[in-house]
């Protein structure tokens, strides 16, 4: 990126004297004056680094293993947000909002903050990153109120990667050693592999107090007729072969098999652009979907690895182990889709989805026309109603898959929902 030193050292210095306030302080006049003057500036920079962070996610290898990608989304957007709140005000800081200078151009703040965000996150793409960056800045008019919002962004990117800097992520993640007891989730077919993100339970909350402030209740017996039905569903609807599931259905499956904070962040790009949302709304929207979406994920580890039920593969399998009549075990049962590598339940999807469209109802209402691109089946569309509508089949496509049972989607659901609620109502919206 083509950026004179002395224009960065200019900008640089004007945030040297810079201090933090409390996330809850109050705005001065003088703040809430300059949010006015800034309220319509377009939210599309910060739709340009979100879609950055999409691409880098989907390119293989780009993203490390043992660290899960819903982390950088919510460090890139909370970034965003604190530098676009700490010049405009207008809204309550993430965790805290910088004394930036009078007349700071926030659009500037934004651009910094995404770049600077994901060159610390993914150093090795630091050229693309640059380049991005050079053209977003390229559309400001030359100021010092442009170097001046670039400082902000500078420094409020750096010290939430500061913050977040020993927060658990980087830890090797521990061998699971499966229990023997049935119920117990085994390691599964094909490969036998280890689960994923054993460690991820430990990883600091961005906003929930504790990754259990919400964990789900228990699922029920092996012997109940809850978790009977809610197997016999899945052994039904969710195998290679089978015969009830309508084709419908199978494309249901099949369209949401991706990861699914991917297909949410892009859900939540064609909303903010119908609507047209400004720079603070816009980062108010992708930092509170995120941070959501961040926590659910610690918040559904600690679940699973506190439960560690066995996946459907195995129950149906082994269903004559649990002394359940109201369940018949077929050792030749398979899934549609390749048994994803942690315990049942709760579901992900389900989590991730109910937070999504809690979000997302919040900030545009519940009804809208909602059009959703798979991100695996390639020119596959699917048309909803409303957000609610677009969560509850996303979580039941993996049952239709042979993923999970209906318990783990309704746990999901409900865990999903909690953790939202909390997010927004910290941060959001705001007009």
């Amino acid at each position: 990126m083509k950026r004179t030193v002395a224009a960065l050292v200019t900008a640089i210095a004007a945030l040297s004297a810079v201090t933090a306030v409390a996330a809850s302080s109050t705005p001065s006049a003088g703040r809430a004056s300059h949010a006015t003057k800034n309220a319509r500036l377009s939210g599309t920079i910060v739709i340009d680094w979100n879609r950055e962070l999409l691409s880098i996610v989907r390119t293989k290898g780009a993203q490390p293993a043992t660290v899960h990608p819903t982390r950088s989304f919510a460090i890139l957007h909370a970034a965003i947000y604190d530098a676009v709140v700490s010049i405009t005000g207008g809204a309550p800081a993430y965790l805290f909002r910088l004394h930036a200078p009078e007349g700071a151009r926030p659009d500037a703040a934004a651009a910094e903050a995404g770049h600077d965000s994901l060159a610390a996150l993914y150093p090795t793409l630091t050229p693309a990153l640059d380049k991005l960056l050079a053209s977003e800045l390229a559309g400001i008019p030359p100021s010092q109120a442009k170097l001046d919002g670039i400082g902000v962004g500078h420094a409020t990117a750096l010290r939430l990667l500061s913050i977040r800097a020993n927060d658990g992520s980087g830890a090797t993640p521990p061998l699971f050693t499966p229990g023997n007891q049935p119920g117990d989730y085994q390691l599964t077919p094909p490969l036998f592999a280890q689960p994923v993100f054993t460690h991820w339970a430990k990883v600091a909350p961005f906003v929930l107090h504790d990754a259990d402030q919400f964990r789900p209740a228990a699922p029920p017996s092996l012997r109940s007729v809850a978790y009977a039905n809610a197997v016999n569903e899945v052994k039904s609807l969710g195998r290679d072969t089978s015969t009830t599931r309508t084709p419908d259905q199978t494309v249901t499956a099949r369209f949401w098999a991706a990861p699914i904070w991917n297909y949410w962040n892009e859900i939540a790009q064609n909303a903010a652009l119908a609507h047209g949302t400004d720079l603070l709304r816009t980062a108010s929207l992708f930092a509170n979907l995120n941070l959501s979406f961040a926590d659910s994920a610690i918040a559904f580890y600690d679940a699973k690895y506190t439960y560690q039920l066995w996946r459907p593969i195995t129950a149906i399998r082994e269903a004559d182990t649990t002394g359940n009549p109201l369940t018949v075990g077929d050792p030749n049962w398979n899934p549609l889709a390749t048994t994803a590598l942690d315990p049942s339940y709760p579901g992900a999807h389900s989590t991730i989805s109910a937070a999504g469209a809690a979000v997302l109802s919040s900030f545009f209402g519940n009804h809208a026309t909602i059009t959703v691109t798979s991100e695996v089946l390639p020119g596959v569309v699917r048309t909803f109603d409303s957000y609610g509508a677009v969560a509850v089949e996303a979580g039941l496509s993996r049952i239709f898959a042979g993923q999970h049972t209906r318990l783990d989607h309704n746990a999901g659901l409900l865990l999903g929902h909690d953790v939202a609620e909390l997010v927004l109502d910290r941060f959001g919206p705001h007009e």
